[in-house]
């Protein structure tokens, strides 16, 4: 009996350490898609570049991901999963280590390139070493500990970056990788177990070429779609060239016995829900990623680290109670949990639609945190519900094709609440013009304080006029954006309702 409980100890022990392992993985690989936004102004100073070239840092590391992720599963299998996360982990260490002494913005992007190589691997190939060390019943609370890396991670980036940036320098956005990628390489090599290898693979030339190109031109027009314009020629070219190469790639996943992404998979109803549960919910919450910020800093002058101590307790929130959110999971299944925390996310969604620049911090922060917990209790379940269902052998396809949407979904909801919000200030604007009246009493005794002041400051009463139009017209700039944003959380609120009607279909408690 004492041998026994020995051993199971041992073997707890070797788990944890290997959660351990993916997590931190996992955690690096994401926080550098969003660490970096942050330092971008610092990085046009120092290598004198223009924005639009700076931008392509950001740009090549998320068009990397999509491409590399959905060969993560075969190379696993192929190769061995330690084998393949070990180099993957690697090349990321490495790549954050030259994207540190980079010494111009060409040689940053090409080393951001090595980086992404290394992070889209490892967090497909991550899920699936999970599933091969711990049993199915156990996986709720072993995906909500490493869930926290996933929620964590995007909120964690700018507070972090901005911090380095502003106190000690942004090339240890890249540096703080390396002490920690090596720790967790000496642990990925001691506590990793190997895999046996599935031989007699057939390679999926065209599946892969076809994902390549496919999602690259996808994820390229969908981040640069808002800048060039949604009917440029560019775009609609790029447009029209994923939607080719991925209809040959969806008819040879189809048709291929062995194929890089297995699209089968969606015949299982579950696995097929759960993805666009978890899309949905990507989507929200990238909504709150991209559009709070631009809130905090670009209306209310908010600093990049103040912004992040904001949306902080929100993502704290998420990952305490995604452990426990896990553990109801094992217990009761996933329906109960995500319809309960879809139900927090559309009631908590609608009122940040609410938020304005007379909103106090508390009540931000008191939403976001509520948000929080919702999405704590819906996010990984929905993953955890779809994962349980696929056969053993081909846990590491699914994984990969779960974290290749995920990006695609999370690129298109940036994507698309940046037109939104475009194209709703435009409209807002146009409808605040006839309301400015430059003879209502307001604008007079707003050019009155400011004739008082240029004499103060001794400077030209001419200038008054155009300075104080200039206010007007740039808070007018403001509010359309503020009611801008207001309607894109409604759209956020809508696709969570979705979201909440698909959830129904999950299951009770699943039979082992």
């Amino acid at each position: 009996m004492d041998k026994a409980a020995v051993g199971t100890g041992a073997e707890e022990k070797l788990n944890f350490s290997v959660l351990t392992v993916i997590v931190i993985g996992t955690f690096m690989a994401i926080l550098d898609g969003t660490i970096v936004n942050v330092s971008l102004p610092k990085m046009i100073s120092v290598f004198n570049s223009s924005p639009a070239q700076a931008q392509w840092i950001v740009t090549a590391y998320m068009l990397t991901l999509g491409i590399i992720m959905p060969v993560s599963g075969y190379l696993g299998d192929r190769f061995g999963y330690k084998r393949i996360y070990f180099a993957a982990l690697s090349l990321f260490v490495i790549g954050s280590f030259l994207c540190g002494i980079a010494w111009s913005v060409n040689s940053l992007i090409v080393f951001r390139v090595f980086q992404a190589l290394g992070g889209g691997i490892m967090q497909p190939l991550g899920m699936a070493i999970l599933y091969q060390n711990y049993p199915r019943e156990r996986m709720g609370m072993v995906l909500g500990v490493w869930g926290i890396a996933v929620m964590a991670a995007p909120a964690v980036g700018p507070t972090l970056g901005g911090y380095l940036v502003d106190y000690i320098s942004w090339r240890f956005i890249f540096y703080v990788n390396v002490p920690v990628g090596i720790l967790n390489l000496f642990l990925a090599a001691a506590r990793l177990k190997e895999t046996p290898l599935i031989k007699g693979h057939s390679f999926d030339f065209i599946g892969i070429l076809t994902s390549t190109v496919g999602f690259f031109c996808l994820l390229l027009a969908l981040s640069q779609g808002n800048k060039y314009g949604w009917t440029s020629p560019y775009i609609v070219f790029l447009l029209f060239l994923s939607a080719f190469s991925l209809t040959i790639f969806i008819y040879n996943e189809l048709h291929h016995d062995e194929p890089v992404l297995d699209l089968r998979l969606f015949k299982n109803y579950i696995f097929a829900i759960a993805i666009v549960v978890g899309s949905l919910i990507s989507i929200g919450m990238y909504a709150v990623i991209f559009l709070m910020p631009l809130l905090l800093q670009s209306i209310l002058g908010q600093t990049a680290m103040r912004t992040g101590l904001i949306l902080f307790p929100a993502a704290l929130a998420s990952g305490a109670v995604m452990p426990f959110s896990g553990r109801l999971f094992d217990r009761y299944g996933a329906r109960a949990l995500v319809t309960g925390g879809l139900a927090i996310l559309v009631v908590t969604t609608y009122m940040l639609h609410n938020f304005n620049a007379l909103t106090p911090f508390a009540v931000m922060i008191f939403w976001l945190v509520i948000r929080g917990f919702g999405m704590g209790f819906c996010f990984m379940p929905s993953t955890t519900a779809g994962m349980n269902t696929v056969p053993p052998h081909l846990v590491g396809r699914a994984s990969a094709l779960n974290n290749v949407i995920r990006q695609v979904a999370s690129a298109f909801g940036i994507a698309m609440f940046a037109a939104i919000l475009q194209n709703r200030q435009a409209v807002y604007l146009v409808n605040l013009a006839p309301a400015i009246n430059l003879n209502s009493n307001e604008f007079l005794h707003l050019q009155a304080e400011m004739q008082s002041l240029a004499i103060g400051l001794g400077m030209p009463l001419q200038s008054v006029p155009a300075l104080t139009g200039n206010m007007i017209v740039r808070q007018a700039v403001k509010e359309s954006m503020v009611t801008a944003m207001g309607d894109c959380f409604l759209v956020a609120t809508a696709m969570c309702v979705i979201a909440l009607i698909l959830a129904c279909f999950f299951k009770g408690r699943q039979a082992k």
